[in-house]
Parts: C-alpha cells; structure tokens; sequence
C-alpha cells in the first residue's frame, strides 16, 4: 500500500483522480449503520404511528436517492451509473440497523455511494422521529465489503461483541 495521496497534485492542490485508463469493471460496496433511539419510538415505527408518515418506506427511499447523488455532496468523487442500490432497515430493540448495497459497473468504485445511503436513511430516521426522542444517535457507520477494481476485495473486521 503506497502512502501517496491520491487526490493532491505536486503542489498540494486537491484535484479529481484521472480513472480515464482504469478498466470498466463490476464493483459493489456494503455499508451499515445504526440508529440508536428508544423503546417507544421503535413502537411507533413498528406500528406506523409517526406522524410524519412510514419511517422505514421514507428511509429506504432517501437512501436509494442519496446513492444517486453522491458526486454532488462530496466534492471529489466521480459521477457513477448508479445501476443498483439496496437499502435495508432493520427494528431492533435499542434501535434501528442500515445495511446498503451499491453496485456499478465503472472505472471506479461505490463505497462512497454505500455509506452516503446508510448515513441519509439515518439522517431521515432522526428527521421522522424527533418528535418522539429528541435523544437518537448515529453509530458505527462503515464500509463492510467492497469488490472489484484494482485494490480488490475488502471484508470490515468483525466488532467485538457483534
């Protein structure tokens, strides 16, 4: 692994990466995330009873849209063909888990677009339910896998007590 920085020129400028002469390949990235928040909440959910509408439909929704959006958000990163995004959401007691799957076949690869999604279907949970815990947090979003392109395939560590 070099320790190059990828997107500064000679003069310390930051600039786009030239992927012109990287090969079109198939790449997919998996990112997770999880929404901590309060019982009564994760009822509300369950039950559809936020009164800003179905927060896991809304969600999922504005994490496929955000996937599509990342070269827009973060100055650096290429405009992909985004050709599938899955977004995944998950009730659980303490509070809600993101899972995302972006796909692509490009020059480059959709681990920005994966963890983008995970961090807007959270960032839409906290929207949709504030009203009923003004207390919710944001943890542990990551990248889990990726594969394809040049630097190959990568699998995320387990967490301890995961």
């Amino acid at each position: 692994m070099t320790n190059e920085l990828t997107h500064v020129d000679p003069n310390g400028d930051a600039h786009m990466v030239d992927i012109g002469a990287k090969p079109i390949t198939l790449r997919r990235a998996t990112a997770e995330g999880f929404v901590r928040c309060s019982p009564g909440l994760i009822e509300a959910i369950r039950l559809n009873q936020v009164k800003k509408g179905d927060v896991l439909a809304v969600a999922r929704i504005a994490g496929i849209m955000a996937a599509k959006r990342v070269d827009e958000l973060i100055p650096l990163c290429h405009t992909l063909p985004v050709e599938h995004t899955k977004v995944d959401l998950q009730l659980q007691d303490d509070g809600i888990r993101i899972e995302t799957t972006v796909s692509t076949t490009s020059k480059t690869g959709v681990e920005m677009e994966a963890i983008t999604a995970a961090s807007i279907a959270a960032l839409t949970i906290i929207d949709m339910g504030k009203a009923i815990d003004k207390g919710m947090v944001i943890e542990s979003i990551r990248v889990l896998t990726k594969s394809g392109g040049r630097s190959g395939d990568y699998q995320a560590p387990k967490r301890s007590g995961a």
